[in-house]
C-alpha cells in the first residue's frame, strides 16, 4: 500500500504572513514581469517580424536574422563592438590588478589614494565623455600636448578611422576604479601564511604574484572579466555622446548598441532592431558561456 503524503495546511496566522509578504511585493513583483519579463519575450516575437511601430507587426520568419548578415552596417558594427571589448577588457584587467596591487601596499596616505582611483566610477557618464573629447582634440587637447613635450606628434584621435577605436579603449581606463576596489578586497583576502611560505621556500615577488597571489584571486578576476565583457559589449553612452550618435568618422565608432538604437528610434525598424538585439544576447551568452569553459583550468576555488 502506497504512502501518502499530506500537504501541511498553512494556519491562520501562516496564511495572514504570506499574504501580506505578497501585497508588500506585488509592486515590485508587476514591475519586474511588466518591465522586464514581457520586453523580453515580445522582443524575441518582435525580431520574426516586420515591425513598423506605425503598423501592426507581420510575420516574416528568419528574414531579419538573414538580412543582418548581409547588412554591411550590421557586421560593421559587429566588428567595432568586438574591436573594443577583445581591446578594452583584457587591458582593463591588467590596469586594474596592477593598480590594485600598489594600492594594497602599506604606504602613507593609501586612503587619499583609493579614493582618487575610485572617484572617475562615481562621474557622470556624459559629464566623461565631453571632457575626454575636449582632452583628445588634435589640437588643443590635453593628450597631444603631452605628446608633443617628449617630441611626439599625436594623431588625430576621435577624427581618424584608425584611431576613433584604439581612443575609446584608453578612456575606457578611466572607469577602472570599480574593479579596482573588487581586486584590492581580494587582494586583502590572500592568506598572509601561504605569501610567508613562498618566501621561505625563496620565491621573490613576481613568483610570489604569479604563484600564489593570482590564483587565490582569480576567481574575483573572472567575476570582473565576464562584467566587464557584458558592458563593453553594450557599449553605447561614451560612444553617442563624442559622436553625436553617428558613429563617425567613416562609422568606426558605430557599436552594435549605437546601431540598434538608429534602427529602432531613427529608422523605426522594431523588428529589425530586435533580431540586433537577440543577436548581441547570443553573443554575449556565447563569450561568457566560453569563458565558464576555460576557467575550469585555470580559476582555483579554496577546497577544491
Amino acid at each position: 500500500m502506497a504512502l501518502q503524503t499530506r500537504t501541511p495546511r498553512l494556519t491562520r496566522g501562516e496564511r495572514k504572513a504570506l499574504i501580506t509578504g505578497l501585497l508588500f511585493t506585488m509592486p515590485w513583483i508587476i514591475g519586474f514581469l511588466a518591465f522586464r519579463v514581457y520586453p523580453f519575450f515580445a522582443s524575441l516575437y518582435y525580431s520574426f517580424t516586420f515591425y513598423p511601430i506605425l503598423d501592426r507587426p507581420k510575420w516574416v520568419g528568419i528574414d531579419n536574422y538573414v538580412n543582418l548578415f548581409d547588412d554591411p552596417r550590421f557586421l560593421t558594427s559587429l566588428y567595432n563592438t568586438s574591436y573594443y571589448a577583445l581591446g578594452a577588457v583584457p587591458l582593463a584587467t591588467l590596469v586594474g590588478i596592477a593598480l590594485a596591487m600598489l594600492l594594497n601596499a602599506r604606504v602613507r596616505g593609501l586612503s587619499f589614494f583609493r579614493t582618487i582611483y575610485f572617484l572617475p566610477s562615481i562621474t557622470p557618464v556624459v559629464a566623461t565623455a565631453i571632457v575626454w573629447l575636449w582632452m583628445f582634440d588634435p589640437i588643443n587637447g590635453v593628450i597631444n600636448y603631452l605628446l608633443s613635450l617628449v617630441g611626439v606628434q599625436g594623431p588625430p584621435w576621435m577624427g581618424s578611422p584608425t584611431w576613433s577605436k584604439p581612443a575609446l579603449i584608453l578612456m575606457s581606463m578611466w572607469g577602472v576604479g570599480g574593479a579596482v576596489v573588487i581586486y584590492l578586497a581580494a587582494l586583502q583576502d590572500v592568506p598572509r601564511e601561504l605569501l610567508e611560505a613562498a618566501e621561505l621556500d625563496g620565491a621573490n615577488g613576481r613568483q610570489k604574484i604569479w604563484a600564489v597571489t593570482l590564483p587565490m584571486i582569480s576567481p574575483v578576476i573572472l567575476f570582473n572579466v565576464i562584467t566587464g565583457l557584458i558592458g563593453a559589449f553594450q557599449f553605447f553612452t561614451e560612444a553617442f555622446i563624442m559622436t553625436g550618435g553617428t558613429g563617425s568618422p567613416a562609422d568606426s565608432t558605430l557599436m552594435m548598441s549605437i546601431y540598434l538604437y538608429q534602427t529602432a528610434f531613427q529608422f523605426f525598424k522594431i523588428g529589425y532592431a530586435s533580431a540586433q538585439a537577440w543577436i548581441l544576447f547570443l553573443i554575449v551568452i556565447l563569450f561568457t558561456g566560453v569563458l565558464f569553459r576555460i576557467s575550469g583550468r585555470l580559476v582555483y576555488y579554496g577546497g577544491k
